[in-house]
């Protein structure tokens, strides 16, 4: 009776592709079944669920890690959680590290200063087990080849057989039973996705709308003057579209008055005021508006003491949105552009 192996393959995801790829390939070319969270999209708490599920089930536990730590859910990767996942529930693993001393392209490594430091305690952590170090994917192919056959010897697991070798029509049954309702779950599942891919979107078209239909009266003040002057009318879609750029890392509220100030200045031959170049209420009343939206929120970076300047930084919800409002923006402006080239053919 042979016996097959579940082994489940971990990974950061898209600089591994193709080591992922030949991994995979080994597993398979040994008559075994290998199983990776590619099969799944952890973005949620129900597919964390799935892939546990999959953790469960497995015989063996493979990780793979090269110079990036890979996406996050909190405060740890979905590769360590994966792997954190595996130990807890004793599935024997196996670690597989990048050798440091390889070339690697620099796209594919992480250079913030957190992930770099997470990435290296990770790996302190895998080194506590069984491990070997690989320098190319051909190397790290063979290396997983021979280190699981080691394994299937030394440490052999429950594994699966097929059903009509090892089991009774009643087992039959309820593996039929069970497939069914794992394809009903997956219909399921596939239909909670579009129906919420569709509420993001009509969330998405309606903060774009709001924008669009709110307006805020700014006025400017120039060098040299006495008072406020030029009041204009502009929607927080225009007001948005200036001031997102300067939020993607973070802004304060007089750098932002000031960003308002220069983009929206009806007057350009004349210098506006330096700070305030507009009210700072209106910029606050502005501010608080995008905040209500989920557009922006304040800021977490750390400033010195003496700084008592109010910062704000976009949220995830506000580079999305962005995104839509310039797609929006460039594609009116191609439009205004091939109308203006129709013009001047006609004429």
């Amino acid at each position: 009776m042979r016996c097959k192996y579940q082994i489940f393959v971990s990974s950061t995801y898209s600089d591994l592709k193709d080591e992922r790829d030949l991994v995979i390939k080994a597993i398979l070319e040994m008559g075994h079944i290998p199983v990776g969270m590619e099969m799944f999209s952890a973005d949620d708490e129900e597919q964390w669920k799935l892939i546990k599920k999959q953790i469960d089930d497995c015989d063996y536990y493979v990780v793979i890690a090269a110079f990036r730590y890979g996406s996050m859910d909190g405060e740890i990767s979905y590769t360590e959680k994966e792997y954190d996942y595996a130990t807890q529930i004793g599935v024997p693993t196996l670690g597989f590290l990048i050798d440091d001393t390889v070339s690697w392209p620099a796209d594919k490594v992480d250079k913030e200063a957190l992930k770099v430091t997470k990435l290296n305690d990770f790996k302190t952590k895998i080194k506590r087990k069984l491990i070997r170090f690989w320098t190319s994917k051909e190397d790290l192919y063979g290396k997983v080849s021979i280190s699981l056959m080691k394994q299937f010897a030394t440490n052999p697991r429950i594994g699966w057989v097929r059903a009509n070798e090892h089991t009774g029509p009643e087992v039959l049954s309820e593996i039929s039973r069970l497939s069914k309702e794992n394809a009903d779950l997956r219909t399921n599942l596939s239909a909670i996705k579009a129906e919420r891919r569709e509420e993001e979107m009509e969330k998405n078209r309606k903060t774009i709308e709001v924008l669009k239909h709110n307006q805020r009266r700014i006025s400017f003040f120039y060098q040299y003057g006495m008072h406020w002057e030029n009041t204009s009318v502009y929607t927080l879609f225009d007001i948005f579209n200036a001031l997102a750029p300067e939020l993607m890392i973070e802004n304060s509220t007089k750098g932002s008055a000031r960003v308002i100030g220069i983009s929206k200045n009806p007057d350009t031959t004349r210098k506006l005021r330096k700070p305030w170049e507009i009210p700072s209420n209106t910029i606050r009343k502005i501010l608080a508006d995008l905040n209500v939206l989920d557009l922006i929120e304040p800021s977490a970076k750390r400033h010195k003491i003496s700084d008592d300047n109010e910062y704000w930084t976009m949220t995830s919800f506000g580079k999305l949105i962005f995104k839509e409002v310039r797609k929006e923006v460039l594609e009116k402006n191609l439009q205004l552009d091939t109308q203006k080239d129709e013009d001047e053919d006609d004429k």
